[in-house]
């Protein structure tokens, strides 16, 4: 823990930012939410991230009990970091800052998502139906092997796991970047034209893309200037 940086002071906020507050640290939970990563996935997941800056934080979140870093068994038999169980009770506060944070216009530079970042999206704002459950498989091309994810839609809400099912009832391969868009949408006409590939039952897909309601691109901030809005997590 950077205690030599820190605040010094014994407010539960600061506390927290002399745990957290370092640059990358927040992200390197943000991709840790959905499960355990090798060092080479947080890097393609986090492509500004200097080596030596990922491998301090990841460090500095160990030594404070956020994260640990474990060897997964045979066939595995790789190193893999994950989120303790107290690192996973900042899963709200990572959702919460990601919700917040809509209400501000993202820059020129503020292009890239994480494939982890998208489904988190979906876990975040997909809105429940009373619906029979359906299970997807989703591909985003643009993040190869770290892009697959499966997905099941319940009457509680969206699940998302990097294990997709073994009989889907629908799947998708497509970018990053058209799902994104194609959230809230009731067709699939942007998705197809965007290059999706869809296979099994087409109403499940379009069942995920609708319900994942993203707050409305209207919210303000207190001034009252309306500003864009984007994908949370």
């Amino acid at each position: 823990m950077p205690t030599q940086r820190g605040y010094r002071q014994a407010c539960g906020v600061a506390r927290g930012l002399d745990i957290v507050g370092e640059r990358w640290s927040l992200l390197v939970v943000r991709e840790l939410l959905l499960g355990p990563k090798r060092f080479t996935d947080l890097q393609q997941a986090l492509p500004t991230a200097s080596p030596n800056a990922l491998s301090d934080r990841l460090r500095e979140l160990a030594d404070a009990g956020v994260v640990r870093r474990r060897q997964l068994p045979p066939p595995g038999n790789v190193r893999v970091y994950e989120l303790t169980a107290w690192g996973r009770g900042l899963e709200p506060i990572v959702v919460a800052l990601g919700t917040w944070a809509l209400a501000a216009p993202p820059t020129a530079e503020q292009l890239f998502v994480s494939a982890d970042s998208a489904m988190l999206t979906i876990r975040t704002y997909f809105v429940p139906t009373e619906r029979p459950e359906a299970k997807l498989r989703i591909e985003l091309r643009d993040h190869g092997p770290a892009g697959v994810f499966g997905v099941r839609l319940t009457p509680a809400g969206a699940e998302v796991t990097h294990e997709p099912p073994e009989e889907p009832h629908a799947v998708l391969i497509t970018t990053t970047d058209a799902l994104l868009a194609a959230f809230g949408g009731d067709d699939l006409a942007g998705l197809v034209a965007a290059g999706a590939v869809i296979t099994g039952d087409p109403e499940v897909v379009r069942r995920l893309v609708a319900g994942v309601r993203v707050p409305d691109s209207t919210d303000q901030h207190s001034d009252g200037a309306p500003v864009k809005s984007g994908a949370g997590g």
